[in-house]
């Protein structure tokens, strides 16, 4: 008696959670296969240039290390009731605007240059240098204004009806960030294989000349009011460390899976999950992170060494939201691109693939959390980012080491 009184107590404290979080999901999860479809229709240019795979997956990650970051930021706003729909100079809204339009400029410009030496080092191939940069920037920059809509949208409409924004906006910024930047780095593709090599040599030109102008515009900004902090340099200045350290770790889960893209290409149906079942990670990773993270900015986690009974909480909820949305992306994408890979097959993998993955998710995000506050480290700016790389690599890892076992 006791214990389902305790089952039904877990599952009314969580129902929120539990309703947002699962309809974000599914909702990503839909939108990601959308992304794997334009990844099929890619096939032609995966092939022929080198490194798409890594420059898709490090941009696709890094989109949600910006705009994730952003929305948590948001979320814990929310929370503290500082945020309010307001362009104003220094207001919250506008400072993460100016913030997360630098950093995807900048990120989008190392992308490019980190990814083509490790690709012409590794793999003995190259393209073009500033074609590569045009690609990844001016694609970068389309998505980065989508996604930035859609984060607000988000904000807005949660604002509005009293949601906590943490159960939603890790999961559908994770899917917009996918569904709209594999179409734009498709698009800023087949523009610079069919417009002239000069036209895009000078458009990636103007692009590195644009982002360090409004970078420095942001950072040597000086505030009327001397205590005043100057919150967008502040957010530039604390992430950027740390997104650049995360490209890296970016870059290697799109190494990876590029040293694996002919096996990728003959099954149809991996490359049409691989995106959702990468970006579900991320979904999780993020959505655990941003509650975890507010939880402690108000004081309702204590900080202890091992994970308490209210982390262990969320713990669970990871699990069971996990195990529906793996399962649904599996099964759509089989259903949708039958293959050479039995049903049976497909789901081992993506149980195994997805409860190891998401045991990782539950301790990396508590630890990084405290780690971040120990460091005296804003939660929101830091730990979706370290998070959702270090996962997109034991993602793929974890992924391309079962997909080996099982094909």
């Amino acid at each position: 008696m006791d214990e389902d009184v305790h089952t039904s107590g877990f599952f009314v404290r969580n129902r929120s959670a539990l309703v947002l979080g699962l309809t974000a999901l599914v909702i990503a999860g839909t939108a990601d296969l959308f992304a794997g479809f334009f990844m099929v229709s890619m096939e032609e240019y995966i092939m022929a240039i080198p490194g798409m795979m890594v420059l898709i997956y490090a941009a696709i990650g890094m989109r949600g290390n910006i705009f994730g970051a952003m929305g948590s930021r948001f979320g814990t706003a929310m929370h503290l009731g500082t945020f309010t729909m307001s362009l104003k100079k220094g207001s919250v809204l506008r400072s993460n605007i100016e913030s997360a339009l630098a950093l995807t400029l900048i990120m989008s410009i190392l992308m490019a240059i980190f990814g083509w030496i490790i690709v012409f080092l590794i793999f003995g191939d190259s393209y073009d240098f500033l074609k590569f940069i045009f690609i990844s920037t001016f694609g970068g920059l389309l998505a980065g204004i989508i996604v930035m809509f859609v984060n607000l949208a988000i904000v807005h409409i949660g604002s509005k009806r009293n949601w906590d924004v943490d159960n939603i906006t890790a999961p559908l910024i994770a899917a917009a960030g996918d569904v709209v930047t594999v179409p734009m780095i498709f698009l800023s593709t087949i523009i610079a294989v069919n417009v002239d090599d000069i036209i895009t040599q000078v458009a990636a030109v103007v692009l590195i000349v644009f982002t360090v102008i409004f970078t420095l515009r942001i950072v040597l900004r000086k505030s009327k009011r001397k205590r005043k902090i100057n919150e967008a340099k502040r957010i530039i200045v604390q992430s950027l460390p740390v997104l650049v350290a995360c490209v890296f770790l970016e870059l290697i889960a799109g190494m990876i899976i590029e040293s694996e893209r002919d096996k990728i290409v003959d099954y149809a149906v991996l490359l049409l999950m691989l995106t959702a079942f990468l970006n579900e990670g991320n979904a999780l990773s993020g959505m655990l992170t941003s509650r975890l993270g507010s939880m402690l900015h108000i004081g309702t986690l204590p900080r202890q060494k091992y994970p308490p009974r209210e982390a262990g909480e969320n713990f669970l909820l990871m699990y069971i939201m996990a195990v529906i949305t793996f399962v649904y992306i599996m099964t759509v994408a089989y259903v949708c691109q039958p293959d050479n890979v039995s049903y049976t097959v497909l789901l081992m993998i993506t149980m195994i693939s997805g409860m190891v993955i998401t045991t990782v998710i539950n301790f990396l995000s508590y630890y990084v959390a405290l780690a971040a506050l120990k460091f005296n480290l804003d939660p929101d700016d830091h730990c979706i980012p370290i998070t959702s790389s270090i996962m997109d690599v034991v993602s793929t890892v974890v992924l391309m080491s079962v997909i080996a076992i099982f094909i």
